[in-house]
């Protein structure tokens, strides 16, 4: 460091009087997030089913709203051919959904401390496997996010088509707003999602029934895109055999998408009330019934009234105008301007909007699986400690805020395309159920081994059968993913697990490192205490700060204590010998060269000269520093202190102790020192300020 003492280094203030009444960034957080609550209050954020079920469940709930749409538009690449497909392709992920939710349940039981897929697969297949399922789940769920919020903004702009200009900042904004919403803590999530979440689910319902008894009655709705051709792509239109065995297979992992999200609730047990295995398993179970009945409701009815909807709008036929132009309706909304009499109904905006809310708050569900998780891994010493730190409001803020992060990154970056994104999708989450399955079977099979209860048995069989046969379908499904969207782009969602995962490794390595050097093995040997203490303090100037810095030093009773200084100009060193005199300062000064103008260098290789002449010795360095209450104060103080301190730090066997001046002139420092400590001793007048203003009589 050049060109300057180590004048002070200025503290971080801390608001007093006045600001400390209105402090804006305070005042704003508290706005957004609300009061603070104590620990023990814990227990008060405890979820009931009614509100634990759009916390966890909105996403899988609201899959339905893209599940059938995923479907048609694998299957329409051979124009209306193989859309007779499209019932046994949704039966496939019916059953899938019904293994999944029957698996997961049992992990509720088995598991419900809260680690869902990634604790059955470290206990029972080991911890690298575990890692495994935590890469991929933590990836899903950045996705989950993204899509959710990608997906809800375009159900918006299907109804409000002059908002396509604002897409990115639409899908930005929302993840913002569901940051804010979770760091008021997990209970208010619940009651400000729980009403938009009931009323997709009812207005969901309320179409499915009424077209359902339309259909009855002989009156079949008719989609708008029913009158709409649709030309096959080329080649496409004939394919058999094992060509249209894949098309059908990648029908299936496409519309897998209405699985994401169900092992949500498995990570989130300890958020239920008790008794939270069964609260947990109930909840599933509505979960899984209500998503399966609103799923083949959809595609039902997408069947029944002629939807047709294509990944290029220019496969369709029949079209006015230029097709490049041309916007298509999702799935959901043609089905409800169908069902309920046009664009222009109130249900139809009831609909979409419930659709839309719903699609964004789906991204709920990850805002509360991803910090659990984290902080689970943060626990196990796989990612950083401050992810399993409670925040405020007893959430876990800094997974919170890291999700969302991530997420409007990657929603910047895609610019908010839900067919850009999508590719990316059902990845991980396909990965953490092949494994927790088989993990589960190997659960079931230690149990057998132990078991003689012929109940327990044969429930353990039946259980170990069914997830078996999970595990071999989810890992079909695996691979077919694999095979169908690694070059569109899932890709990048592999290459971002297996980033994470060699991340963990790395972390776990060094936290392991550092408790292994940190270990006491012998409390005596570790204790010595050192041969002598050697106390300095810097100086540049003699004031008050210094003396301050040279009382605190000689009440630390050191064996021996001198005062350092740099010659940096010959003058001010000069000027300091001569008050140093003048004052009978009785601790000695010593004074280093420095031609060269630098202060850090010298002081640092004077310390260390200590320490390698009396390697038993410690050296204790007091320095002065400023606190001042203004931003712009930092700017006039120099900042010699900082370096030396970051020197220093890393000098074994040195200690650096700040001796802090607060300056009376700084109204925003916390308990400014209008006066030394023991002025009224050596009979220093008392200021103005000093004085107390008599009271009232």
């Amino acid at each position: 460091m050049r060109h300057g003492r180590f004048e002070s280094m200025v503290l971080a203030p801390r608001p007093h009087t006045l600001a400390h009444v209105f402090n804006v960034p305070q005042a704003l957080k508290r706005l957004v997030i609300g009061k603070a609550m104590r620990s023990e209050e814990l227990g008060e954020t405890l979820l009931p089913k009614r509100l634990a079920l759009p916390i966890f469940a909105s996403d899988p709930l609201s899959s339905v709203a893209y599940a059938t749409q995923e479907i048609l538009l694998v299957l329409t690449v051979g124009g209306t051919a193989f859309l007779y497909l499209t019932p046994w392709v949704a039966a496939g992920v019916v059953a899938l959904m019904v293994v999944v939710v029957a698996s997961y349940r049992q992990v509720v039981h088995a598991y419900p401390s809260g680690g869902g897929s990634y604790e059955v697969v470290s206990k029972n297949l080991g911890p690298n496997s575990g890692l495994v399922v935590a890469a991929s789940l933590l990836v899903d769920y950045v996705m989950t996010v993204a899509v959710s919020v990608a997906s809800g903004v375009d159900n918006t702009i299907s109804a409000l088509p002059s908002l396509a200009d604002y897409r990115v900042p639409l899908a930005v904004g929302c993840v913002a707003l569901l940051m804010a919403m979770n760091l008021r803590g997990v209970r208010e999530s619940g009651k400000a999602f729980a009403t938009p979440t009931y009323l997709f689910i009812g207005g969901m319902l309320l179409m499915i029934i009424t077209g359902l008894i339309r259909v009855a009655l002989g009156d079949s709705p008719v989609a708008e895109s029913a009158a709409f051709g649709i030309e096959p792509e080329d080649g496409k239109d004939t394919l058999a055999g094992l060509g249209l065995v894949l098309l059908g297979l990648r029908a299936f992992a496409s519309g897998c998408t209405a699985l994401t999200g169900v092992e949500a609730i498995s990570n989130g047990v300890p958020a239920f009330r008790k008794p939270k295995s069964k609260n947990a398993a109930t909840t599933m179970a509505v979960m899984g019934l209500t998503a399966i009945v609103m799923f083949v409701g959809v595609t039902a009815l997408a069947l029944i009234s002629k939807v047709h909807y294509v990944d290029n709008a220019c496969q369709l036929t029949g079209i006015s105008g230029d097709c490049s132009t041309y916007t298509q309706q999702t799935v959901i909304a043609q089905l409800a301007a169908a069902i309920f009499g046009g664009n222009d109904s109130i249900l139809f905006y009831l609909i979409q909007a419930a659709t839309a809310l719903v699609l964004i708050l789906a991204a709920n569900t990850a805002f509360n699986g991803f910090p659990l998780l984290a902080s689970i891994l943060a626990e196990h010493r796989y990612l950083p400690r401050q992810l399993h730190t409670r925040g405020d409001r007893l959430a876990f803020s800094n997974g919170i805020i890291a999700l969302a992060v991530v997420a409007g990154v990657l929603l910047w970056a895609y610019k908010a395309d839900v067919t850009s994104l999508i590719h990316l999708y059902i990845l991980g989450v396909f990965t953490s159920f092949t494994l927790s399955q088989i993990g589960m079977v190997k659960h079931w099979n230690r149990t057998l081994e132990t078991e003689t209860d012929p109940s327990v048995r044969n429930a353990a069989q039946r259980s170990r059968v069914i997830n078996g046969f999970g595990a071999c379908v989810t890992a079909l499904v695996l691979v077919i993913v694999l095979m169908t969207k690694f070059t569109e782009g899932a890709w990048l969602a592999v290459v971002s697990a297996i980033v994470l995962w060699v991340m963990m490794r790395g972390i776990r390595r060094h936290y392991d490192a550092v408790a292994a050097e940190l270990t006491v093995d012998d409390p005596h040997a570790e204790s010595v205490r050192p041969a002598k203490v050697h106390g300095i303090v810097l100086v540049s100037k003699l004031h008050k700060p210094t003396l301050r810095a040279l009382g605190y030093a000689q009440a630390f009773r050191p064996d021996t204590l001198e005062a350092l200084t740099v010659d940096v100009e010959k003058d001010s060193t000069d000027e300091l010998k001569a008050q140093w005199d003048e004052f009978d300062v009785q601790v000695p000064l010593k004074v280093l060269d420095s031609p060269f103008r630098e202060i850090t260098k010298p002081v640092v290789g004077y310390v260390r000269s200590i320490r390698r002449t009396s390697p038993r010795d410690a050296v204790a360095v007091f320095i002065p520093e400023y606190v001042v209450g203004h931003w712009w104060e930092h700017l006039l103080h120099n900042q010699s202190a900082l370096w030396l301190k970051s020197r220093l730090l890393f000098t074994p066997g040195v200690m650096v102790i700040s001796v802090p001046w607060q300056l009376s002139s700084a109204p925003r420092a916390d308990h400014p020192a209008r006066r030394a400590p023991g002025s009224v001793r050596r009979g220093e007048p008392a200021r103005a300020k000093d004085v107390p203003e008599p009271e009232n009589v």
